[in-house]
Parts: structure tokens; sequence; C-alpha cells
């Protein structure tokens, strides 16, 4: 006889009980997980626009469909929301109903004594007096009912409280990454030394914002990157200290006020924190016409390659005419080798050169379509010159006549910025504490319950530990020594 078909509320009813269970809050989490994996494999818009338009530029095709699964949007997508959401209900509906009925237990007393005790752990029969017994479990901080025929003994039942906290916090931490999700905002900026960021949106390179912050809420200050000083070691080369003194003001008018930041110390304004994420080199170059006219002038941030700051950059000179580009190298400390060409030997600026490539053409500057800084486009272009630079050089370029020239004057650091606002930081920060703490309660508690009984002038001991953890016979052994006293 087959069982009947589940309609209306029955069907509700299931599929809520299917929702709500433990096991399927397990799969959620997993899938949550599972899930996030695309947002770290390929690029995202809201923090990396120009890679994401290069998927688009390189494999036309290939990037539609990955754009149709949502594959350059993982965090905004709707299957991830809905995993997110179905994880959540999930999670208050499987603790709701047991933080009720805990609450109930919680209050009770402990149930009666079984009748049957021999088959119960440590079961004994001893001699004794029911009443010590009574007083010893009461100043071993034990839960007693006691009856016509024994006393129901329990302790430690915090260590469920510490397995149903845990889970609440839980629900804490993903409220609180939610709140930074959709109420936070997170941006980088380059900032040369000399130069001064203002925490506009278009101060940055990257900005990502939550869908529901407001830029009008954004903290207004302006920092100054007055000096930057790296520390390395000369052995591994690995960086010892990075320190960044920075002049600082809660608005453009405001006087400055000198302080420092390192990697762990950031600043702070209000619920925002400015770090010192990264830093690189600037190349201060003059470029020329043929006439001696100046067309460009000034630092030029390149991109770090590696640990020793091999980095690369793209000089972009669009008055000139025609249109000059430089594909560039810099090496703080110039070194090479015929597998790797040239490259940096050390991260700080003991020999420093810059190689440039020329190339004359259309920098597609006027186009209306955004490119990157750091890069250009020589699809339509022409290399006129090749020519590595040491600090004080010059290269003229161009075949056969000299179309113009590049000075190499020296080199500025640069920081890396990174400004958040994260309001839901320090609720995720205390449910990831709470969580932790209450889950090794929920480990390491061990609960137990005692019966006793007195039968025939003599009294029944038995107990029961949950999960079979180990002290439960020590316990006993310790009363009946201290109650034969």
């Amino acid at each position: 006889m087959s069982a009947p078909e589940l309609q209306g509320r029955s069907l509700l009813r299931y599929l809520w009980r299917q929702l709500t269970s433990m096991r399927n809050a397990l799969i959620l989490l997993l899938l949550l997980g599972l899930a996030s994996i695309p947002g770290s494999l390929f690029p995202q818009r809201t923090q990396s626009p120009l890679k994401v338009r290069e998927y688009f530029q390189n494999d036309p095709e290939t990037a539609k469909w990955m754009d149709r699964f949502y594959l350059f949007d993982v965090y905004g997508s709707p299957w991830f929301s809905a995993i997110y959401i179905l994880l959540f209900i999930s999670l208050i509906g499987c603790l709701v109903p047991r933080t009720w009925h805990y609450a109930k237990e919680a209050l009770s007393k402990p149930a009666p004594a079984p009748s049957a005790l021999t088959q119960l752990e440590s079961y004994q029969g001893v001699s004794g007096n029911l009443e010590a017994v009574e007083i010893w479990l009461k100043e071993n901080k034990f839960r007693i009912t006691k009856d016509e025929n024994g006393i129901s003994a329990e302790k430690s039942y915090l260590r469920e409280t510490g397995n149903l906290v845990f889970h609440l916090a839980l629900i804490v931490i993903l409220l609180g990454v939610g709140a930074s999700s959709v109420f936070g905002m997170r941006g980088e900026a380059i900032v040369t030394v000399g130069e001064r960021f203002i925490n506009v949106p278009t101060s940055y390179d990257n900005l990502a914002l939550g869908r529901f912050f407001d830029v009008a809420n954004m903290p207004a200050f302006a920092i100054t990157a007055a000096n930057f000083e790296a520390k390395y070691d000369p052995e591994t080369r690995q960086p010892l200290d990075y320190k960044l003194t920075a002049l600082v003001s809660n608005s453009v008018k405001e006087e400055a006020v000198r302080k420092i930041v390192r990697v762990n110390e950031p600043l702070t304004f209000g619920d925002s924190r400015v770090y010192l994420q990264a830093n690189g080199f600037s190349p201060l170059v003059t470029v020329r016409d043929k006439d001696g006219a100046i067309k460009f002038e000034g630092p030029v941030p390149f991109l770090p390659q590696d640990a020793n700051l091999t980095s690369i950059g793209a000089i972009k000179v669009p008055d000139m005419t025609p249109q000059i580009g430089f594909v560039s190298s810099f090496f703080p400390t110039a070194a090479r080798d015929e597998v790797r060409g040239g490259f940096s030997s050390y991260p700080a600026l003991l020999d420093p050169r810059l190689l440039v490539s020329v190339w004359q053409g259309d920098l597609k500057m006027d186009s209306g379509v955004p490119q990157s800084v750091y890069r250009i486009d020589t699809s339509e272009m022409n290399r006129i010159g090749l020519w590595g630079l040491s600090i004080g050089e010059s290269y003229s370029f161009g075949n056969p006549d000299t179309v113009g020239t590049i000075t190499f004057n020296g080199v500025v650091p640069w920081v890396n910025l990174q400004v958040v606002k994260d309001p839901g930081k320090p609720w995720a920060l205390a449910g990831s504490i709470v969580a932790i703490t209450s889950l090794m309660a929920s480990l390491f508690i061990r609960q137990r319950r005692i019966y006793v009984r007195s039968k025939g002038g003599k009294l029944e001991i038995a107990g029961l530990a949950l999960n079979r953890l180990p002290g439960l016979d020590e316990e006993i052994e310790k009363m009946l020594k201290e109650v034969s006293k």
C-alpha cells in the first residue's frame, strides 16, 4: 500500500522540516563555502572591472557564458544569495525550537530515576546514608530531584548550553558579514609619497560599495603621504618593517596632524579604517618632443611583480604628435641573466634602472573605453625604440629622425591604502569569540547524571554519562569515599 501524496499544509510542513533540519543546515553551510570559490578564481566587477573587460576582449563567447552564471559577480548573484538566505532561515528554524525546548529543560528539575538501575553505568550497591549523599550532591553543584524512592541528580547541563550558543553565534556571524556586505564599503588607492589622498569616490583606483551604502556617509578626511620607509633582511630579503609617515586631517581645510601607519596599525576615522596594504615605486620621468618642449613630467606608479619589486608600468604621452607610449619595467636593484633577462635582485633602491620600450601610434585614450593606467594596447602602434636608463640619464627615441627624449630623473615610493568600512565587523568578531568559547565548552564540559535509591537498608547507585565521556566512575567513587567518612 503506497503512502498518500502530500498536499497543501502537509507538503509545506514537510518542506519546512527538511529545510530546518540540522543535516540540511550543514549541507547549506558546505554549499556556501563551495559557492565562494569562483569569487576567488575569477575577477569580480566590484573589485577588478578592467580584468573582467580583458576576459571579454580575449574570449568574448566564453566570457558571455561566464557572465550568464554571474561568475564575475559571485557574491551578488541570485544563486549565492539564495544559499545564504536559505542557510540563515535553516539555522533560525532549527535553533528557535531547540532554544525554547532547552529553556524549559534548564528550568525544570532532573527526571526521576528509572525503576531498574542495574542496567546503567557504574552500578553498585553499598551501605550508606541517603541524606549524606544528598548533602554531597548539593555541595558539588548537582541539580537534584528527591522523591520517596531516592534521588536523581544532574551536573554540567551547561554543555548543552554551549552547543546551543555556538549555533546562535553562527547566526550573529552571518548577520555581521551580511551587514558589512550591504552597508559597508571597501576601496584601494595608490598614493605616491608627496601626494595627498582625499576620501571621495573619484580618488580610488578600486571601489566596492555595499548595496545600501550611501556615498554621503563616507567620512571626510585627507591623507598626505609625507614619507615611507621599508626595512628588509639583507640575507632573506624579507620585509622587517613598513612605516608610513602621514599628515592626516578630518577635512581638506583642517590643519594636518602627523601620524605613523604600519601594516597592523591602521588609521581610524569613526567606523572606517585605513590600512597600509602594499608598496612600490614611481619613477620620475620627463618626456620632451624634438623641439625640447616638455610634454609629460612627474611620477608614474609601477606595479610590483615579485617580492623583489620588479615592476611594470606604462608612461602615456597623448600630447605628442603622433602619440607616444612607453611600455616599461623598473628594477630597484638591477640584475640580469640569460634566462630571465632583466630583473631586480633586492627590493631596496641599490641600483635602480628603468627599461623603456617606445611605441608610436594611437593610444586609444579618446575611444571612451576604460583602460588600465598600467598597460598600453600596442595592437595599432609601432615600436620605435628600446633602452635602459639609470638615474640622470636620457634617451632620444625615433628612427631615423629623433621624435623626442625621455629622462629618468629619480624614484619615489608609493603606498597602497585600503579604506574599509565594516559596520558588521564588531558583530562578526563578537559572534566568532562566542562561537569558539561555546564550542570549547560543549567539547570539554562533562555532563552526567547520578541516581541513588534506598532499598532494604542499602543504597543502589548508578550513573549516566552523556556520550559516554570518561569521569563518571571516578566521581561516584569520590562521592562514596567522602560520604563514608
